[in-house]
């Protein structure tokens, strides 16, 4: 996949992420009808399409939220063992690889129970073994980065929903991610709010992370993505640079979606 050069053949960067031939059926829908993708170190992928065409699948498939049916999952060159149905054949190592991937919801996923703080240093302190005091400095300064810092003790429900969903960016980069996986991070937010939270995105792919964004904001793909990948009912209709695919758009599905969401 080309993101930085544009001969993916040449890129010698590590492969962050890999998907090959993915499948996923609920009983007898078939939602993801056999997908492809690789983010490399440093990619910003977004995926875009309609309503239903697969797009949170594939990436809930990435980190096993979903079961895929068939397919190829590579985290960081490892690849995930699975049975002949999809399943994960070892628990212990989805847990591991899971660790590596900062997942961002739409609807922010905060613990109502915890201020923010406490939900910052839930998981390096319990799961990771972080020594209290040192999960505290590194959620303060990832609290300061996304613009909460006199958010720390406050309780998710006296906050924005954009504060909230930078929380929720913070929290996931407490784990120290290789990628960043974001779920339509701002279709729950007030359109006033939006903005806060892709200024966010939008540093953390400056700063060369890897991240794999399914995003309904066109513009902010454009500005952001490295490649981007056009699904539709299941595959991928299209494929490319941003400037390809909102430029230059091949394919008459694309054209059109791109004209309704224009």
């Amino acid at each position: 996949m080309p993101a930085h050069s544009p001969d993916a053949r040449s890129d010698t960067r590590p492969e962050a992420i890999r998907i090959g031939d993915l499948h996923k059926s609920f009983g007898s829908l078939e939602v993801l009808k056999g997908v492809s993708l690789t983010a490399r170190e440093g990619d910003v992928v977004a995926i875009i399409g309609g309503s239903g065409s697969g797009k949170s699948t594939m990436l809930r498939c990435i980190n096993f939220l979903e079961t895929p049916s068939a397919g190829v999952i590579e985290i960081g060159g490892e690849r995930v063992a699975m049975r002949p149905d999809g399943s994960p054949a070892d628990r212990k190592q989805i847990e591991r690889l899971r660790r590596s991937l900062g997942m961002v919801f739409q609807s922010f996923n905060l613990w109502s129970h915890r201020t923010v703080l406490e939900n910052l240093i839930e998981v390096p302190v319990h799961v990771l073994g972080l020594p209290r005091a040192q999960a505290v400095a590194q959620a303060e300064a990832l609290l300061a980065r996304v613009g909460l810092s006199a958010k720390a003790d406050t309780y998710p429900a006296y906050m924005s929903g954009g504060q909230q969903q930078r929380a929720a960016i913070a929290r996931a980069l407490c784990m120290s991610p290789r990628a960043m996986l974001f779920d339509e991070p701002t279709s729950a937010l007030d359109p006033e709010l939006v903005g806060e939270v892709l200024a966010v995105i939008r540093d953390l792919a400056a700063e060369g992370r890897t991240m794999i964004l399914v995003t309904h904001e066109m513009k902010f793909a454009r500005e952001v993505a490295s490649h981007v990948i056009y699904l539709h009912n299941g595959r991928i209709e299209e494929e490319g640079p941003p400037e390809a695919l909102f430029g230059a758009p091949q394919s008459d599905r694309l054209k059109q979606f791109l004209k309704s969401v224009g």
